[in-house]
């Protein structure tokens, strides 16, 4: 790709709703399958581990947005609740660093917010497979 999309999910034609579906499963399951169990490998504490993974978990939605995989409105909900959740961990890192080690109610949100980011994400993919089999109906 070498710009952004000309257009989402919203208005794809079948053809480029297909792809779209292909390519945001071809970045899911090496996501789901590879990084994750390695971010649960490194030496670090559980928010550490937990920051990580929303930070890449921002990065995935940025692109997401940026190359039109999904409906506008739900990769930006879905930007939002991950930037949350990577500001409270960023957040809890740094009041850890600084001594104070009480406020694991800042980590329990932002895995809240990152499950429900990964529900929008599920959406998006499954409201794109609905709307293949609506429009290969159709034709």
């Amino acid at each position: 790709m070498r710009g952004p999309a000309p257009h989402t999910a919203d208005d794809a034609d079948r053809s480029e709703l297909w792809r779209a579906s292909f390519r945001l499963l071809l970045i899911c399951l090496p996501l789901a399958l590879l990084v994750v169990p390695l971010l649960r490998e490194l030496p670090l504490g559980p928010t550490g581990r937990t920051s990580l993974l929303a930070w890449l978990l921002v990065a995935v939605a940025v692109y997401w947005l940026y190359a039109g995989l999904g409906y506008q409105a739900l990769l930006l909900l879905q930007l939002v609740t991950f930037s949350a959740a990577s500001v409270l961990l960023t957040t809890k890192v740094a009041l850890v660093l600084v001594g104070i080690d009480r406020l694991s109610v800042l980590r329990h949100t932002a895995r809240w917010l990152i499950l429900a980011g990964a529900v929008m994400a599920v959406l998006n993919f499954g409201s794109m497979l609905v709307a293949l089999i609506r429009r290969r109906s159709s034709a």
